[in-house]
C-alpha cells in the first residue's frame, strides 16, 4: 500500500502562545471561535472542526481535518496520534473510535449513484466503500477477486482517490471512467492496464471524492470503509472481509 504525507505529519510546532485559548474552551463558545481563528490564521492548511475534552484529564482534543490533535491544559504540549486506553486487558483506541463515527456520518450521505458499485445478483447482506486508485497494486489486487465479494453477498462502492492528486495521470484516467458511458466497464479496464477512450464531464466527483478521502484521513488506497464507520487500511482478501463483516 503506497503512502502520501498527510497534513499532520507535515504540521509544525506550534508556539504555547497560538494554543493559549484551548483551555478554558469547552464551556466557552467565544474562546472556541478566538482559537479556531487564531489557529486558522497560521500557514498549517488544516481547519479545526472542534475542540473538548478528552478522555483524558486535563487534556483536550482538537478535530481538524484528516485527523485529531491532543492538547495539554497548559498549552504547552500538543500530540499528533492516537489515543489509547487500557480497558479489560486489551488497547481500546478512542482516537479511531471517535473518527469512526464521523466517517460513518459522512459515507452515509454519499449519493451511491456518484460511486462506481459492483454489487452481489443474489442481494446485497453488506456494503462497503472503497478508496481506489487505477493504478495502485493491491486496488488492482482487490477488484481482480470482486466475483469473490460479491459471491459472499459484500457490495463494493468505489469512491476516487488518485493517490497522485487531482491533475496528475491517474487522475485523468479516473474522471475518465467515471465519465465513461459504462463506468463499471472502463474501471475494470483501468485496474487490467488497458487504456479507455478521454472522456470529461462537468459533474464528475473524482476531485470531490479525492478531498472527501483526505478529509477524513485516508493515507494509501486501498482503504475500505465498514458499514459502522471503520477503516481497514489496504487489501483484505473475501474470506478475510466476510469474516469481519460478520457474514
Amino acid at each position: 500500500m503506497t503512502k502520501y504525507r498527510v497534513p499532520i505529519g507535515a504540521m509544525a510546532i506550534w508556539a504555547g502562545s497560538v494554543l493559549a485559548a484551548v483551555h478554558c474552551i469547552a464551556d466557552d463558545e467565544s474562546a472556541m471561535d478566538e482559537f479556531k481563528a487564531r489557529f486558522e490564521a497560521l500557514d498549517t492548511g488544516l481547519t479545526v472542526q472542534s475542540v473538548q475534552p478528552s478522555n483524558v484529564p486535563g487534556l483536550y482534543e482538537v478535530m481538524v481535518e484528516g485527523g485529531t490533535l491532543y492538547v495539554t491544559k497548559d498549552a504547552r504540549y500538543l500530540i499528533a496520534g492516537s489515543l489509547y486506553e487500557a480497558r479489560g486487558g486489551a488497547l481500546v483506541n478512542l482516537t479511531e473510535q471517535k473518527q469512526a463515527v464521523e466517517r460513518r456520518r459522512v459515507v452515509a450521505e454519499i449519493d451511491p449513484a456518484r460511486t462506481i458499485a459492483f454489487a452481489p445478483d443474489g442481494g446485497t447482506l453488506a456494503s462497503v466503500v472503497v478508496f481506489t486508485d487505477t493504478d495502485c497494486g493491491y486496488c488492482r489486487k482487490l477488484h481482480q477477486e470482486i466475483a469473490g465479494y460479491n459471491e459472499r453477498g459484500i457490495e463494493v462502492r468505489y469512491l476516487a482517490f488518485p493517490r497522485a492528486g487531482i491533475g496528475s495521470p491517474t487522475y485523468d484516467k479516473m474522471v475518465s471512467a467515471w465519465c465513461a458511458e459504462d463506468p463499471r466497464g472502463a474501471l475494470t479496464a483501468l485496474k487490467r492496464g488497458e487504456g479507455v477512450p478521454e472522456r470529461y464531464c462537468e459533474d464528475h466527483p473524482v476531485g470531490v471524492q479525492f478531498e472527501l478521502g483526505q478529509s477524513l484521513g485516508i493515507e494509501g488506497t486501498p482503504s475500505i470503509i465498514l458499514p459502522d464507520g471503520t477503516m481497514l487500511p489496504g487489501y483484505a482478501p473475501p474470506d478475510q472481509l466476510a469474516a469481519v463483516l460478520g457474514l
